[in-house]
């Protein structure tokens, strides 16, 4: 049974990047199963298999990594935005680049191409994205959520350098995008999920859980409900915070 939307029941509407796997994937469907539309982006077709209805004619194919494919994307989701109210945009998308053999790269390995794209999809696209839909999110009084992670405030043993260093600096575009937002009523928040359990775990995440106080990996349904609860009103006077949502690894 579809949830409530708001007090007055508006239709309400997120447009969510990295949609098509893990956290992106189960964030979909926990906003549409409370009765949300959801415009889905990234840089794959909508896939055929995805459960959820209207789904190819709510997907953008976007490049984030090229910041005029990204603009462009932005005045396409403005142009579907009938009503002019945008009421969640979640910046998930994310790449984290490894070594031929599988490694994590360090700032010694990493290329200056390769710095460039990470950041362009990691930090930049999300400025370009909010900034192409913020009178769109105003005139909603919405909410942005920022996906980081944990590997943005420790030297990880798997994430990248560029990818650790581009998730520190969206906790602090994070609290910028509070500041700035905040005035025309829209919220700005951040998670930053640690060890989840989606394909992209890699080899070796076993002796990590090893360490994490509740002794388990993380769901991706657990992290779409952080998300769902910092886009409604049961946050609404919560902005500029970063939710750890990771068994207890930060402590």
């Amino acid at each position: 049974m579809a949830e409530p939307n708001h007090i007055d029941d508006e239709k309400r509407t997120l447009i969510l990047t990295g949609a098509s796997r893990g956290i992106g994937h189960a964030t979909v469907k926990r906003f549409s199963s409370a009765g949300w539309r959801v415009i889905t982006c990234s840089r794959h077709a909508f896939p055929e298999n995805c459960p959820w209805a209207a789904g190819p004619e709510d997907h953008i194919q976007v490049d984030l990594s090229d910041p005029k494919d990204t603009m462009r994307a932005a005045e396409e989701m403005r142009s579907r935005l009938t009503e002019g109210k945008l009421h969640a945009l979640v910046n998930n998308a994310a790449i984290s680049p490894k070594g031929p053999k599988g490694e994590r790269l360090g700032t010694l390995e990493s290329s200056h191409d390769l710095w460039r794209q990470v950041f362009e999809v990691n930090l930049f696209s999300t400025i370009w994205l909010a900034q192409g839909l913020k009178n769109e999110l105003a005139a909603a009084k919405g909410s942005i959520v920022n996906v980081t992670s944990i590997a943005g405030s420790r030297v990880h043993p798997f994430a990248g350098a560029a990818y650790s260093i581009s998730k520190a600096a969206a906790a602090a575009l994070t609290r910028e995008m509070a500041a700035d937002f905040g005035p025309w009523g829209v919220r700005v928040n951040a998670i930053a999920p640690g060890e989840i359990d989606t394909a992209i775990l890699s080899p070796g995440t076993e002796k990590i859980v090893e360490t994490i106080p509740l002794r388990r990996l993380g769901q991706p349904a657990e992290v779409a409900k952080a998300i769902y609860y910092l886009c409604t009103d049961q946050s609404s006077y919560v902005t500029g915070a970063e939710l750890m949502i990771n068994g207890g690894q930060h402590v």
